[in-house]
């Protein structure tokens, strides 16, 4: 705060744009709810955060998306936004694993990206098999856990219905490291791969330079529990 007493419009604008990092994405409602903010309070914030193209209007796709009525905008951070606040962590994380490959190999670091993607994994295995054997319902559940945690994610329909789904990540939590070591990408792919029980495969990364990470999810397939041995393409289940 100032001498007044008065905490300066930028810390605030921090505090919204910190928010919208972590748990995009997130309506105005949402954030004035947990900044103690009027609405009128938080949207001047909003504009503002929107003039500097350090937030966008997160556009959700597919039919679950649409509803009755004015529906409320939910925002996430764009790259300008996500590196100007956490710049300072990204390049503590990414030195960390500069180290523990200089120091363990570079299979280090492949073995710390899947022990990580685990944690996770173990956090949605419940979520995603209470949406049963349907191969899109699981995706719809995994999106919806990938959003509470900051990524954004919602499924689209691709091809003749029930042929297969693209799930759609619009924010990455560690996309800076991520840009550097791709291992991160790879676990992933294939924790979803085990998740779903269906191989899938990477489309696009924010990590090689895409607006948005896809995963291609074929949905007319029976269910199973995928080996993490990548098939003789390679395809299956790497990442970018």
């Amino acid at each position: 705060m100032n001498d007044t007493g008065v905490e300066p419009d930028t810390t605030t604008q921090d505090r919204v744009l910190r928010l919208v990092v972590e748990h995009g994405p997130i309506s105005a409602a949402e954030l004035a709810r947990l900044l103690e903010l009027t609405p009128a309070g938080v949207r001047r914030h909003i504009a503002a955060l929107e003039r500097d193209e350090r937030i966008v209007v997160h556009e959700p796709t597919g039919p679950e998306q649409r509803r009755r009525g004015r529906p409320a905008r939910y925002y996430v951070a764009t790259d300008a936004g996500r590196s100007g606040l956490s710049q300072a962590y990204s390049d503590l994380a990414t030195d960390a694993l500069a180290y523990l490959e200089s120091v363990a190999g570079p299979g280090a670091v492949e073995r710390f990206a899947h022990d990580r993607v685990r944690q996770l994994e173990d956090r949605y295995t419940p979520i995603v098999d209470a949406a049963g054997d349907d191969i899109e319902q699981r995706a719809r559940a995994l999106a919806s856990a990938l959003t509470k945690d900051g990524y954004a994610a919602t499924v689209r329909e691709v091809g003749p219905r029930g042929f297969a789904v693209q799930l759609c990540q619009g924010n990455c939590p560690v996309l800076a490291v991520a840009e550097s070591y791709h291992e991160l990408c790879d676990a992933e792919t294939k924790a979803f791969s085990r998740l779903l029980g269906v191989h899938v495969q990477r489309l696009a990364t924010l990590a090689g330079g895409e607006h948005v990470c896809t995963t291609h999810i074929p949905t007319s397939v029976p269910i199973g529990r995928p080996s993490t041995t990548p098939s003789p393409r390679g395809d299956a289940t790497e990442g970018i």
